[in-house]
Formats: C-alpha cells, sequence, structure tokens
C-alpha cells in the first residue's frame, strides 16, 4: 500500500501527464515497477548474503588449512630447537596482523603466543568466559568487532603438548562487505526509478493509440460521422484491429444516421400533403355545419386542431432534417435586432394577450442573420415562457451588445428546468418529465430547431434556470462588420 502512494505520488510528478490511480497505464505501470523491485531485491539480498557466506567462508578455511598445517610445522621446528622456541618461530611464521596465534598447556598456561599478542588482549580475557572454545572456526562477535576463532588440541609426535588457539578478525573485511552492499542498494534504487521512468514511458507510448481513441470517440457527434476516423500506423497489432473494428463501427453508424435522416425527411414530406388535403375538408365541413349536435362539433373541432398540430410536428420535422443535410437554405442579411425584437413583441402580445416588456439600448445593434429564421427562433423561446409562466407574469426581451457580439436574452419567471435535465433540453422530443409539464401542449422539438437555426446562423444558444425562479434562454450572434467602402442597407423591415 505504501509503495503504491510513493509510486503514485513519483507518477504525478512527471510533467505533461496527470494519472489516475485507476487508470490502465498506471496499475501496468505499477506492477510491472512492483515486480521490478520484487526481482532487483531479491537478487541483491540473495547476494548479500552470498557474498558474507563467502567471505566468512574464506577466513574459516584460512584458519583450518593454519591449524591443520601448525602440528607438521612444529614438529619441523622443535627438530633442531626446544618445544618453547619451536612454538614461537611457528607462530611468527603463521601470524598476521589480523591472525593472533597462542597455545596454551592442559593446565591453561600461555606457553607461546603472536608477537602483537599481550596478555590482556581481548581475545585470551575472553577464553574464561566461553564455556566451549569450538574444534571448528566460528564468527563471535566481540564487543564491536568480528572474529573468527577456533581452538584445536596440539599433538606432537602423537603427544599432546595444549591447545592451539587461532583468532582472526574480519572486522574491516565485515566494513568492506558493507560498504559494497550500501553501493549496491543505491545502484539497486536508481536503477529501480530508471526502470519506473523507462516504464512508464514505454507503456505511455503503447497507451497512446488508446489515447487516441478515446479522443475521437469522445469528439464524435453525429455531424461528423462521416469524416471521423481513427489513423494508427505504427501500434501493435491488437490495437490496430481495434482501430479498424472502430472505424468500421464508425461507418456504419454513419451509414444509418443518414438512413435515418433520409427517412425523417421523406416521411415528413409524404404525410404533409395529405394532412393538409384533410385539415383543409375539417375546417371547409367546420365552416358548412349548421346541423351538427355539440359533441360532434366539438369532435370535429378537436380533429381539425390536432390535425394542424400533427402537419406543424412534420414541418419541423422536415426542417430539422433539412438542416442536418445542409439543405435549410438561409437568407443571411445585415439585420438590425431592434426592429425584429420589436416586431416580435408586438406579435407575441397581440396573439397571446401577455405582457411582454422588451429592454434594449437605443443604439443600433446589427446582425448578419436570415430575418425569418431567427424571427421564428425568438417566436418560439418568447412562446416557451408564456407557456410555462403563470398569466400573470410577463416575459422579458433583453438586447445586449459587447464588442463582437450581441445577446438576445429571453427571461421568464416560470416554473424553471431541474438542473438534471438542462443538459438534455436541446435533445430533439426531449421533454422535462414533470406533473408540471405534461399537459402542456408541444412536440419536444422546437428548442432543437431554434439550437440549428441559431448554430447555423454562427450563433449559439444557452439556458440558465432555476426551479421555480424561472429560466433564461440566452441568443448570442456575432456583430455585423460593414466593409468600409460598402453602402449596403442593414434590414430593417
Amino acid at each position: 500500500m505504501q509503495l503504491g502512494r510513493y509510486l503514485a505520488f513519483l507518477v504525478s510528478l512527471w510533467p505533461g501527464k496527470k494519472f489516475s490511480t485507476s487508470s490502465l497505464q498506471f496499475r501496468l505501470t505499477l506492477e510491472l515497477v512492483t515486480l521490478s523491485i520484487l526481482g532487483l531485491g531479491s537478487i541483491a539480498i540473495w547476494s548479500a548474503w552470498q557474498m558474507e557466506q563467502n567471505l566468512v567462508a574464506a577466513h574459516k578455511q584460512t584458519l583450518e588449512y593454519i591449524a591443520r598445517r601448525f602440528p607438521e610445522q612444529l614438529e619441523f621446528y622443535t627438530e633442531a630447537v626446544s618445544l618453547e622456541r619451536g612454538l614461537e618461530q611457528t607462530i611468527e611464521r603463521v601470524s598476521t596482523p589480523e591472525l593472533l596465534v597462542w597455545v596454551q598447556n592442559p593446565e591453561g598456561r600461555l606457553l607461546a603466543r603472536s608477537s602483537n599478542l599481550s596478555r590482556d588482549v581481548l581475545e585470551i580475557r575472553t577464553l574464561d568466559s566461553l564455556a566451549n572454545i569450538p574444534d571448528k572456526p566460528q564468527v563471535i562477535r566481540l564487543g564491536n568487532r568480528d572474529i573468527v576463532l577456533c581452538g584445536t588440541p596440539l599433538l606432537v609426535n602423537n603427544q599432546v603438548v595444549g591447545r592451539l588457539y587461532l583468532s582472526q578478525d574480519i572486522t574491516g573485511d565485515q566494513q568492506k562487505l558493507q560498504a559494497g552492499l550500501w553501493r549496491l542498494l543505491w545502484i539497486s534504487l536508481l536503477t529501480i526509478v530508471f526502470l519506473m521512468v523507462a516504464i512508464s514511458q514505454r507503456i505511455r507510448h503503447a497507451m497512446h493509440p488508446l489515447e487516441q481513441m478515446s479522443q475521437v470517440a469522445g469528439a464524435v457527434s453525429a455531424d461528423d460521422l462521416t469524416g471521423a476516423k481513427l489513423e494508427l500506423h505504427q501500434a501493435p497489432e491488437e490495437i490496430l484491429g481495434l482501430a479498424t473494428a472502430f472505424n468500421e463501427m464508425l461507418c456504419r453508424l454513419s451509414g444509418a444516421w443518414e438512413q435515418q435522416r433520409q427517412f425523417v425527411g421523406n416521411v415528413s414530406h409524404e404525410l404533409r400533403t395529405p394532412l393538409t388535403v384533410v385539415v383543409g375538408y375539417l375546417q371547409s365541413l367546420s365552416r358548412r355545419s349548421t346541423n351538427l349536435s355539440d359533441y360532434q362539433q366539438q369532435a370535429l373541432e378537436t380533429a381539425t386542431a390536432e390535425t394542424e398540430r400533427t402537419i406543424r410536428m412534420l414541418q419541423d420535422l422536415l426542417d430539422l432534417a433539412r438542416a442536418d443535410t445542409g439543405h435549410l437554405h438561409f437568407r443571411s442579411q445585415p439585420l438590425v435586432l431592434n426592429t425584429l425584437m420589436a416586431e416580435v413583441t408586438a406579435m407575441s402580445q397581440k396573439v397571446s394577450n401577455r405582457t411582454i416588456r422588451l429592454l434594449m439600448t437605443e443604439e443600433d445593434v446589427v446582425v448578419c442573420a436570415d430575418q425569418d429564421r431567427l424571427q421564428q427562433v425568438l417566436i418560439n423561446l418568447v412562446d416557451n415562457g408564456l407557456k410555462y409562466s403563470a398569466p400573470d407574469q410577463p416575459v422579458d426581451l433583453v438586447l445586449e451588445q459587447t464588442q463582437d457580439c450581441a445577446h438576445i436574452h429571453v427571461c421568464d419567471r416560470g416554473i424553471g428546468i431541474p438542473l438534471s435535465h438542462q443538459q438534455r433540453i436541446f435533445e430533439r422530443f426531449y421533454r422535462v418529465d414533470e406533473s408540471m409539464t405534461r399537459s402542456r401542449d408541444g412536440t419536444g422539438l422546437g428548442l432543437a430547431i431554434a439550437k440549428s437555426l441559431i448554430e447555423a446562423m454562427n450563433g449559439r444558444i444557452t439556458l440558465r434556470s432555476k426551479p421555480q425562479a424561472g429560466s433564461t434562454f440566452t441568443l448570442t450572434l456575432p456583430l455585423w462588420k460593414a466593409p468600409h467602402d460598402s453602402s449596403y442597407p442593414p434590414s430593417r423591415r
């Protein structure tokens, strides 16, 4: 757990990329780095243990060899001199600064010793505290030193002379070994950091095609399915196969979406003509009927109203289909918004008999747009505001101008739209599923059409709303910039 947090912190410091601990790249990096640490750690621990064992084994073999050869050399020297003198010569021959040798008789009296060994040396004083001196060399800790110690019986001409003690200080060698192990540890850590960076970069490179797929999938929309395509040339075969399947899926979606557009347009066009004939006959029958009962008259009016509503819905679908295919024609020209908004306000007040307040600057605000289409959008938004507001509540039309854009705000004080529905309010046939809106008329296409028309005029539509506090739809259009040598007047109609 601590290792994962540490690696997450290190990876998060890597420039140019933000990682998530739940991402596949982080998990693969963490797993591979963990395996590398375990592998290198195991090798380092085994190497340290093996080096220490080899060091101790080498010193033990040296002492065993000296202990085995000591009686032979002693016999050689005692042929010409006394035993005590032979012991001194043999000891001087095998002694080194780190190797101390001394011999005691069976009663414990010191017979001979190395020249650098005094009676109060720690090894000799420690003999009294040791219950048994090992016959075979063993590593013993004395104070802050490590020594290899052994004591073996000394036989000369098959007679027991005493006991031979060998002591070799290996503290220096142990310290050198530890210093080497520390160097090995630091090298391992640097290797781990290098492996972590290398593995992270390699996995990032390997995951780049998947990131490209994610970006293409996130940016693709119904309008650019035909042009959306994932181009990968040097990816692994598995990812190339996935990219090929992804591109084929986009092609199938593009074909299905195009068929849906054509179907909607064809059905809307084919049904509108017979329904127009039906509504004509219904209206004619309603005007000429004098002997119908009240129930029959009401049924006739209902049929006429529903048929007209269906025709309007088909016209909306046909406009959307044309907008999707780019066949919806616009007559864009310079247009004074002040005049247009005054006309929309007067028309809506006359039809609805409701209060609509117009707030705008005295300066003319000119944009380049299709007057009929923009008027259709404004009437739609004003109608929405009146429909979802109380009868005594006004709807405000506000015109503002910034440096490059004109902003038209349609504000109501109605029921508002919950935040969870605001992202989908411009989708086709989408309606907020609440009891307060179910009983109201509408096809769910008005806002979708408004969005398509405004975007086709290089503008955008946004929404700010709060339940029970009203909604504000904002249309943003770029200002018209007249050429210096142009005398083309903006439309005021």
